[in-house]
Parts: C-alpha cells; structure tokens; sequence
C-alpha cells in the first residue's frame, strides 16, 4: 500500500446537483487521482458496492490518467401505514 500523505487518495461527492423526486436512483460521483492503483481503485468500488449497495453506472478516464466513476443506487420510498 501506499503512505497516506495527509490527504484522500479520492473525492467522493454525494451528489451533482438536485435529484428529481421521481428519480429511481440516487447518485454518487467519485474522482480519483494518477496515481493511485488499478487494485486501490477496483478495492474502493467493491467495498462501495458491498457495504454501501452502490453499483457501477459509467467510468470515465480524463486527461492526465485520472478517473471519474458513477455510482448509483435504487432509492427505497416507504409510505407511512399508521394514520399520523
């Protein structure tokens, strides 16, 4: 592994903008850097998607080698059953 300099090794943004009341999915934006590794990376999104739920949508890889991810989850809507 590498040392940990003081910083995230990735930016995690919860969301982009104001999702629509109708949306099925919630979603997350993940930025992450050069330099860190192919395994550092693929061990972030599989304990995402196994403790968070969250699935791959779209993987994008900018100028310079970072990579910017999309993840996205169902959102559950649960209606009250007792008269408030």
């Amino acid at each position: 592994m590498r040392e940990n300099d003081g910083h995230s090794p990735h930016v995690i943004t919860p969301s982009r903008g104001r999702p629509a009341a109708s949306s099925r999915f919630e979603w997350r934006v993940v930025d992450i850097p050069r330099d860190v590794t192919r395994a550092e990376t693929r061990s972030l999104l599989t304990e995402q998607a196994e403790y968070g739920r969250w699935e791959l949508s779209r993987s994008q890889i900018l100028y310079g080698g970072a990579r910017r991810v999309w993840l996205r989850r169902r959102v559950m809507r649960v209606q009250r059953t007792d008269a408030a």
